[in-house]
């Protein structure tokens, strides 16, 4: 049995001296601060003062009866676990006892096994709704926290482009007026583009936490898909210099939701190229073995600090690079990916050196292939 927690207090309320001396003992033994009393005022004065985790109550008592005061112990505390106890026990009496608050009910006589039971129940209960309770206040407060995130994130390129835009209202009749507009004309994209991106990964995010992203799993060869990210990020890796290829090899059987898995590759390469170097290179690699499809996104970029890896698949966690230069990005790509792979039965892991690379690797569930598995490109 596991030992009770030093601060677990019980009261018991019962007339019957013989019946409180043994749950005294009873408990008492087994390691409660037990505090009894005789009728049902002095008890709800008790529970009052000692705030206990748990009662016992008689519900046949001169005066107030137990049911009279299992509601006056909820209005004291809600928390507090109230187990009855009676001589009388009926189906009917222990319906009543349960529709006013009771947690359970023990009929009279009981061993003491019985009743150390029935407490160490109610009272994990106890834990288990409290426990409950401060994931729900946690889960709030991570809400407000990220729409309060989010909200700054929106607000500090709106700002900033609500500027851009009043210097292009001063700029009529001066000197390279054009070439000016042309200039803040770009700030003003970029901030947008800066905005449009954080607004559509929350609502990737948010459909991915609704179930909404994961509903339409089919069976199709991954290595199509990956030879359409590539292709879409071939722009990006000119602008950058970089090298993208997707290494040849067999098919890549997955059964999966290709919109998720499509959101999830093109974060990894996307990040790939944006955080290489000039002259890099990029490589995605996929194979089948052991039942699993491993894809494999490796860079030759500025790798990832030893410090910031537990923290990479954090909502809204960004790299700052030596030097101290903001980090870029929205924070919710590698979370996001994350999700995804899970959502597929899968898992995803990094491994970086600063100053050498990073390699991103998927670990989906394989389907045996058909022998007419020709996934279209897309």
């Amino acid at each position: 049995m596991t030992a009770p927690d030093v601060q677990d207090t019980i009261v018991v309320i019962d007339d019957d001296y013989a019946m409180r001396l043994s749950c005294e003992q009873i408990l008492g033994k087994t390691g409660y601060a037990v505090q009894s009393y005789e009728d049902g005022a002095r008890g709800l004065e008790g529970v009052a003062a000692r705030k206990p985790s748990l009662v016992v109550v008689d519900l046949k008592m001169p005066g107030l009866s137990g049911l009279e005061v299992i509601p006056r112990i909820q209005e004291i505390d809600p928390s507090i676990v109230i187990v009855v106890i009676t001589g009388y026990a009926t189906i009917g009496t222990a319906v009543d006892a349960m529709k006013a608050g009771a947690y359970d009910f023990l009929p009279k006589p009981f061993s003491p096994d019985e009743l150390r039971l029935i407490v160490r129940r109610g009272l994990e209960r106890r834990q288990l709704v409290a426990l409950s309770r401060q994931c729900e206040i946690e889960r709030e407060l991570m809400k407000r926290r990220f729409v309060t995130f989010v909200s700054h994130q929106l607000k500090t390129p709106l700002v900033a482009v609500h500027q851009y835009l009043e210097v292009l209202q001063r700029l009529e009749g001066t000197p390279d007026t054009d070439a000016k507009r042309r200039e803040w004309i770009e700030r003003c994209l970029v901030r947008a583009r800066e905005m449009r991106t954080l607004i559509d990964d929350w609502l990737t995010l948010s459909q991915l936490e609704g179930g909404m992203l994961s509903r339409h799993k089919v069976d199709l060869d991954l290595r199509g898909l990956l030879e359409h990210v590539v292709d879409e990020h071939a722009d990006l890796a000119v602008q950058q210099d970089v090298r993208v290829e997707l290494a040849p090899g067999e098919t890549l059987p997955v059964h999966a939701d290709r919109t998720c898995l499509g959101v999830l590759f093109e974060n990894l390469v996307a990040n790939a190229v944006r955080y290489n170097r000039p002259g890099g290179h990029v490589r995605v690699e996929g194979e089948v073995g052991g039942g699993e499809v491993v894809v494999s996104v490796s860079d030759t970029g500025l790798g990832i600090p030893a410090a910031d890896l537990p923290y990479l698949f954090d909502e809204f966690y960004r790299v700052r690079r030596t030097g101290g230069d903001a980090p870029g990005g929205t924070g919710l790509g590698l979370p996001i990916a994350r999700r995804v792979a899970l959502e597929m039965g899968g898992t995803i892991e990094v491994e970086s050196t600063e100053g050498a690379g990073s390699t991103f690797r998927v670990r989906l569930p394989s389907r045996p292939a058909a022998p007419s598995d020709t996934e279209a490109k897309r």
